[in-house]
């Protein structure tokens, strides 16, 4: 077959009027606007192209049948099977599974060469290549790596090509290994928004803004991206919660509700990433009975063997609740959440809240067992720790000194209390910046301005609060504590000096 002459365009109003037809297979609107040439059949570009815009906005599972649709509809679409084999790399997230893919390539040819004979054109075949580099042989760094070096030949070989220039974003994102290489990412950032400009209805460059700038110091530049992605792809659960990354980022926390909220009704109302943005942004709004309801309604719809995933999110939920609502004697609160977890620890940020609860209602025996279940943990590792080293390695560290940190406070031991909480703050200035709510439950700065304001130091707690605020921007608790050491900063100057 010979690669049309004619750019295929797929668009959500094109996709709404094709839903009407009463045609079985036929696409629904609301993915956005993607572009790209290629030689399958006509009846198998509506669900190829669909593939192509849903996987840019990560909703793999739906894409992937979206691309086995096109391979019925012609069996010999090569790039079918190549975009069926790329919802199995999750470059944002590190996460990808070769063997499936390499399964999914196998239905094309039974070897590399086999498949890349299946491509009619250059370009094609240029894609072909690039996937069998992702999946090919080697470490995963490796291949990352060499998948964006013929990312950047396709695109560079093919300048028209919206779709190549999109893929070579987000295998620069990839590269990052789950950790975010700023130079990288403003490298990707720069690329993106040029693709938004010039196609503001494509749904991969508007998300790739988004991942490019999600962090405090850099979100304003994702704000434009971030309004328009939930109108891109109204119907992709992802989309409408990726707009939160730069709403969080910014302390926007309406938009994290109302966004969080369409997300959660396009899935499911369980522990989750959406439920547990949804439930920190009603923390943040100080409604506290929505986020224990919220709390309450996952929890309720849980399922024996739920994933470690699901119960994950669950701890994380009640974490953020009794630490940001300040529910010390809520039952929430002594919710005994061990038999879920079986035989696995549970998460460092749940031993860290049991105790932060229990000494907050004097009862320093649990608080001092949860200060030995942290220690445990992180003793070998607080000697290891390196700049730049992730929150899943750090954040037990600094919860553990936060915890000790409050325990010398209540021993009379303020100095103590106050160095100790620097210490913390010191390992969370080193991590590296990260999307959404904080890592460590209980962020460093905050904790440390509380402490100096009930210490009578209030200057020095408002630049604690300070500093919270701008890795944290908007946060409830930090904001409340910063208006309350500038209350007592200027109660004290106005007291006559003896």
């Amino acid at each position: 077959m010979h690669e049309t002459n004619v750019r295929r365009r797929v668009s959500a109003a094109l996709l709404c009027l094709l839903a009407c037809v009463p045609a079985a297979g036929l696409a629904q609107s609301g993915v956005g606007t993607v572009e790209f040439a290629n030689s399958g059949s006509p009846a198998a570009q509506q669900p190829f192209l669909r593939g192509v815009a849903l996987l840019h906005s990560f909703e793999y599972a739906s894409a992937a049948r979206s691309f086995r649709e096109a391979q019925r509809a012609d069996p010999g679409f090569a790039l079918a099977y190549w975009g069926e084999a790329m919802t199995y790399n999750h470059p944002v997230w590190n996460e990808q599974d070769r063997d499936s893919a390499r399964a999914v390539l196998a239905r094309l040819g039974p070897t590399p060469a086999a498949q890349l004979a299946r491509a009619p054109t250059p370009r094609e075949r240029g894609y072909l290549e690039a996937v069998e580099t992702l999946y090919g042989e080697g470490s995963k760094a490796d291949r990352d790596t060499a998948y964006a070096r013929v990312m950047e030949r396709v695109a560079h070989a093919n300048p028209d090509d919206v779709e190549a220039r999109a893929f070579y974003v987000l295998s620069l994102l990839g590269l990052s290994r789950g950790v975010r290489d700023v130079p990288t990412y403003m490298r990707a950032g720069a690329m993106a928004l040029e693709l938004f400009a010039a196609h503001p209805d494509h749904p991969g460059a508007a998300h790739y803004v988004i991942h490019a700038f999600d962090d405090p110091l850099h979100a304003p530049i994702g704000l434009p991206a971030a309004r328009a992605y939930s109108r891109i792809a109204p119907e992709a659960a992802h989309a409408q919660h990726m707009t939160t990354h730069i709403f969080v980022a910014l302390g926007m926390w309406d938009d994290v509700v109302s966004q969080n909220l369409i997300a959660v009704s396009l899935t499911a109302w369980l522990p989750g990433h959406y439920t547990s943005w949804l439930g920190y942004g009603y923390l943040q709004q100080g409604r506290y009975g929505e986020a224990r309801q919220l709390l309450e309604r996952v929890r309720g719809a849980m399922r024996s063997g739920a994933p470690p995933g699901q119960l994950g999110y669950l701890v994380a939920m009640r974490a953020d609740y009794v630490v940001n609502a300040e529910r010390w004697d809520d039952a929430v609160a002594r919710w005994n959440l061990d038999s879920l977890f079986a035989a696995r620890p549970m998460p460092a940020a749940d031993v860290f809240v049991r105790g932060f609860a229990a000494l907050k209602r004097g009862e320093r025996p649990a608080a001092e067992r949860a200060l030995q279940e942290l220690a445990s943990r992180s003793g070998d590792v607080a000697r290891t720790v390196r700049p730049g080293a992730t929150a899943f390695v750090v954040a037990p560290v600094i919860m553990e000194k936060e915890l000790r940190a409050l325990l010398r406070l209540a021993d009379g031991a303020p100095e103590d209390a106050v160095a100790l909480l620097r210490e913390a703050t010191t390992l969370e200035d080193a991590m590296p910046a990260e999307f959404g709510p904080p890592d460590v439950v209980k962020p460093s700065y905050e904790l440390l301005g509380e402490t100096l304001l009930a210490l009578g130091r209030p200057r020095e707690a408002a630049d604690a609060f300070a500093h919270a605020l701008r890795l944290a921007p908007g946060r409830a608790l930090a904001l409340r504590g910063l208006e309350r050491a500038a209350a007592a900063g200027m109660r004290r100057s106005l007291v006559p000096s003896p």
